[in-house]
């Protein structure tokens, strides 16, 4: 055994002892300039949620729910990601629309039926991020209308992309102090075409 370690002294465990929980846990206050690593959910340190995408969408909105969050991956029977669903996504249109293209009932809409497909989702470089301010993410999220932002590194051993981290304006907004809620507008007519066709 090694001997330059010494052991560290111990003591006896208070009556009054409580543990912390990390919603209680002082945060250092943060500003536009801040370092953007300070409001990104580090998913290697802390487990995604996600959910199957043959699940119902009472079941999802109830975890959210349970959880405190507004965004679950989504997966396939083989755990693959397939997708992700937002709070905004079950509480807005797309039920609906799903329920009048295909004749479903309300109970019957499934989690792939409004999720977001991974092949529609962007993702940021952690290199990127690692250099950028919580100001330069205000500003992404602002410019694509969305309320999320995934970030993801390259894993040199499989050469695939890893997600890793993601922003949230409410998140950030809480850490601020300022309210930003972020609504895409199209930029041409062409989008808005493009909107109108393929809506949901």
């Amino acid at each position: 055994m090694e001997t330059s370690f010494q052991a560290l002294p111990s003591m006896a465990m208070p009556k009054h002892t409580d543990l912390v929980h990390l919603d209680q846990r002082p945060l250092r206050p943060i500003n536009l300039k801040s370092p953007a690593l300070e409001v990104m959910t580090d998913l290697r340190i802390i487990d995604p949620v996600s959910i199957g995408e043959d699940e119902i969408l009472r079941h999802a909105h109830n975890l959210m729910i349970s959880r405190g969050i507004r965004l679950l991956f989504v997966q396939d029977e083989d755990s693959r990601l397939v997708g992700l669903i937002t709070a905004s996504d079950i509480l807005g249109e797309r039920p609906v629309q799903c329920m009048l293209e295909h004749g479903k009932r309300h109970d019957e809409v499934l989690v792939r039926d409004v999720m977001t497909p991974r092949s529609e989702l962007e993702m940021l470089s952690l290199a990127d991020v690692q250099h950028a301010t919580v100001g330069h993410m205000v500003a992404t999220l602002k410019q694509q209308g969305r309320q999320h932002a995934l970030v993801a590194e390259l894993d040199l051993n499989t050469g695939h992309y890893q997600l890793c981290g993601m922003f949230s304006t409410s998140h950030m907004a809480r850490r601020l102090g300022m309210p930003l809620n972020f609504m895409r507008v199209p930029q041409a007519l062409s989008e808005i075409q493009h909107a109108l066709l393929h809506e949901g």
